[in-house]
């Protein structure tokens, strides 16, 4: 509804603003340009025609002989500011770059380049040698068509046939002058030209006399083979080549900057976008783009507020950018520079799909566990190399993708360390570990069968006592021989201290975890194996394609010094297996695809995460590799237990049974006892099973069967009142009511 006093209203405003401006309005039209420049040398102090009687020297303004605080200063030309690191400052600050490039520099990867040249040379050389008398017979087929085409040839060269047209063309337009020029330099050109053709006739007619007549008969053989090989490639076809190509080299297209810049401007990021569509490029190359391995490499900062994390997580669309298989497409991050320089390697062939140099031991040689092994490829084709000693292991991912070829890979190196003993264990129970197991095990299980559950309990359990049998010897060596109290290849090679390398391997570990019964005595071990193991010679390598917390325990994920991430399908199991916040750092093995098949992140050797591609080991070959290791161990007398055919054993030592014993050594009346005290008294009673207890490892030990500690006050020897940890007696007739089923026995 309209007011009434509306068009009063509109009138009004309507004539004040046609109205002329008062001249003491206090507006004028200031000048921009004029203005900005005034304020340039107000901030500069040194500015030509500044003056103590300026405006800039006034109170109030922004000269630099101004008392008034408020005044406003330039940050960023203060005088402060001004000051940086000078040339020598600039210089030490400078990153070098490598005078010789890495496979120059590497002995490993220049024996590897050299041996991949010379294959290649002496396969094209074969390769032709072999189809040589084909070769020949192909051109001596086409001589005859080879020596017309050279008759025709000369003979419409003579006759100046290339002229032809032009000399049709000036019939056509009727031009007179034109054709009678035309066709005396052509007849000039055809005396010359038959002159020419005349003299190289009886020269070469002379030569072949000669020839005939004086060369002996290896030359003339020479000779009419040069001439069938001049004539059969001058008889050639274009759609029929005489010699096919031995070695099929993949071309791919040279990488640039303008096709990088495209890809980064494809990829959606409003930053990106932003600075290309100013004009600018984006992306500021710090380096040339240059050939890495089999492959291009770019390098460069990307714009304020980009990471790298923002472009790998547009891999595919990068990939589509660059108009490249997703495979040959591979952005870093630099560890040691800010998070937004990209590294971009660019491969000339798919990474799945590239040939991969063959696996050194493969074929031959023995292996020492201490040092670094190679056991698979990086994008470049370059070996990455694992120490499985003094570490413990975590392999993860989604079934089907080169998780227990991987682990057996890794169980084959330690198999060719004679002096390793192996403990392997396929829970799966399809025996993909049974060509390590059967050939050089120590123990080996198979299958999730209630047997096979307790001979791996009962493994595990003497592998918590050799631990500890370890831990005092490595502490009764003197300083000299052990100076970093940790087992070496040299206390290695003593068997009279026992003190070889153990390495256990257990697929689909969460079978062993989640076992209603014995899942916490398994976690608490293995626990403990993970923390203290890799110092005194034992090794775990855990595989399992369901990395959660039930499956992979935090406290054995946690301590896991190497990973081995193949594909996973989220974040939460992705830095399960690569630790925390590794998916926001842009490690994330989410984004292999589902045919890369062995390529996994990497982390361990004291490195950031890098991409690996698995040596891939058949079962018939790992059957051969662990032949070779059997026999080493056999001429070493290393050979033991399953590999030679011995009994599981029942039990690792004398038999007992823990709360059984427990509540016989604590009395009806003792409603809570310390743990301390109970283990003084298992140890008087099984002197041989609980000598050297101590009140944790009660702790430990009644932790599986659901035995929780608490504070309990009591009474020292000496009268003092205090308060220590220990069981509840009722807890205990509880958890032995609840294992026997009879509820009624407490």
């Amino acid at each position: 509804m309209k007011h009434p006093d509306d068009d009063e209203l509109f009138n009004r405003l309507e004539a004040e603003m046609a109205a002329e401006p008062a001249a003491d309005a206090g507006a004028d039209v200031v000048d921009l340009d004029k203005a900005r420049s005034v304020r340039e040398k107000s901030a500069d102090p040194d500015a030509p025609g500044r003056d103590a009687g300026s405006a800039d020297s006034a109170p109030g303004g922004s000269g630099e002989e101004s008392d008034d605080p408020g005044r406003r200063v330039m940050v960023d030309q203060s005088a402060t500011a001004s000051a940086g690191p000078g040339y020598l400052g600039r210089l030490a600050a400078a990153k070098r770059r490598d005078v010789l490039p890495l496979w120059l520099r590497s002995l490993a990867e220049l024996r590897t380049a050299t041996r991949w040249v010379a294959r290649h040379y002496v396969h094209t050389t074969a390769y032709h040698a072999l189809r040589s008398p084909v070769y020949a017979a192909r051109l001596t087929m086409q001589a005859p068509a080879g020596l017309a085409r050279f008759v025709g040839g000369t003979m419409r060269w003579v006759a100046d046939r290339e002229g032809e047209p032009v000399r049709l063309a000036a019939v056509r337009r009727e031009d007179a002058a034109e054709y009678l020029k035309l066709s005396r330099q052509r007849d000039g050109r055809v005396r010359l030209r038959t002159l020419v053709a005349v003299v190289a006739l009886f020269i070469g007619v002379g030569a072949a006399l000669a020839l005939y007549v004086l060369a002996p008969d290896w030359l003339q053989a020479v000779s009419v083979g040069a001439l069938l090989l001049a004539f059969g490639s001058a008889g050639r076809k274009a759609d029929a080549p005489v010699i096919h190509r031995a070695v099929e080299v993949p071309k791919a297209t040279k990488l640039t900057s303008d096709i990088v810049l495209r890809a980064l401007g494809a990829l959606g990021i409003p930053a990106i976008n932003q600075a290309q569509g100013k004009g600018r490029d984006g992306f500021e190359f710090t380096a040339p783009i240059t050939r890495d391995g089999p492959g291009w490499r770019a390098e460069g900062n990307l714009p304020f507020g980009v990471t790298v994390t923002d472009v790998i997580e547009r891999r595919e669309r990068l990939a589509s950018g660059l108009r490249r298989p997703l495979g040959c497409v591979w952005p870093e991050a630099v560890s040691d520079e800010h998070t937004g320089r990209l590294v971009l390697w660019v491969g000339d062939q798919d990474l799945k799909s590239a040939p991969k140099p063959a696996w050194p031991l493969l074929k031959s040689g023995t292996v020492d566990l201490f040092k670094a092994i190679p056991y698979g490829t990086d994008q470049r084709g370059r070996w990455v190399a694992v120490t499985l000693m003094f570490i413990a292991g975590v392999i993860g991912a989604i079934p089907r993708m080169g998780k227990t070829f991987l682990l057996r890979l890794l169980l084959l190196i330690a198999a060719l360390d004679p002096r390793a003993e192996l403990h392997t264990y396929d829970m799966k129970g399809t025996g993909d570990l049974d060509p390590v197991g059967e050939a050089v095990s120590h123990r080996h299980g198979v299958g999730e069968e209630d047997e096979t559950i307790q001979y791996a309990l009962n493994d595990f359990r003497a592998l918590r006592e050799e631990l500890r049998r370890r831990t005092k010897v490595i502490r009764s060596l003197p300083r000299d021989i052990c100076p970093e109290s940790k087992v070496t290849s040299q206390l290695a090679d003593k068997r009279s201290l026992g003190l070889h390398p153990i390495v256990i391997g257990v697929d689909e570990c969460q079978v062993l975890f989640e076992h209603p019964e014995h899942g916490k005595e398994f976690e608490e071990i293995a626990t403990d194996l993970v923390k203290r193991g890799p110092a005194t010679g034992i090794v775990l390598l855990l595989a399992t394609q369901r990395p959660d917390a039930k499956s992979l325990p935090t406290g054995i994920s946690a301590n896991a010094g190497a990973r081995w991430c193949l594909k996973v399908m989220g974040q939460t199991e992705n830095d399960m297996v690569l630790g925390t916040s590794s998916y926001k750092r842009g490690v994330r093995a989410t984004m292999f695809a589902w045919g890369d098949k062995g390529l996994h992140y990497f982390v361990g050797e004291g490195s950031d995460a890098r991409i690996v591609s698995g040596t891939f080991i058949d079962a018939p070959g790992a059957v051969t590799v662990a032949a070779r290791a059997r026999t080493v161990r056999e001429k070493a007398g290393l050979l033991s237990g399953y590999a030679l055919g011995e009994a599981p054993e029942t039990a690792t030592g004398p038999a007992y049974d823990l709360l059984a014993d427990v509540a016989a050594v604590v009395a009806e009346k003792e409603e809570r006892v310390w743990n301390e005290r109970i283990a003084a008294r298992l140890a008087e009673l099984r002197p041989d099973v609980y000598a050297g207890w101590k009140g944790e490892n009660v702790t430990s030990a009644l932790k599986p069967h659901g035995i929780r500690t608490r504070d309990v006050a009591g009474t020292t020897d000496d009268g003092t009142r205090t308060t220590r940890r220990g069981i509840a007696r009722a807890d205990l007739l509880k958890a032995i009511a609840e294992r026997n089923e009879k509820p009624g026995a407490a």
